[in-house]
């Protein structure tokens, strides 16, 4: 399993996984980044993949002193199960 890439040019991290991508899209608004949608292909999941995705978006944040808007459903759920990330808020 590959690491988590913030994928800049298309506004998303991505995840490279067996031949597939699991990605968190967001939109920039200077050091906002609001999360508007996570998907993971059919064939990879059940397999935790979109939490280990949205942790390593988080900690890339964290990384570059950026904060987030949750607008995406599971972002908001994950943010409630892992209140240490909550700093991360806009």
């Amino acid at each position: 399993m590959s690491d988590v890439v913030n994928n800049a040019g298309e506004s998303r991290y991505e995840m490279p996984v067996d031949g597939h991508k699991a990605i968190l899209v967001y939109r920039r608004d200077g050091k906002v980044l609001h999360l508007v949608h996570t998907e993971v292909p059919e064939e990879l999941e059940g397999r935790g993949l979109a939490s280990k995705l949205v942790q390593g978006a988080f900690d890339d944040i964290r990384a570059r002193g950026e904060t987030i808007v949750p607008r995406c459903s599971y972002v908001s759920v994950w943010l409630k199960r892992h209140p240490a990330y909550q700093d991360l808020v806009a």
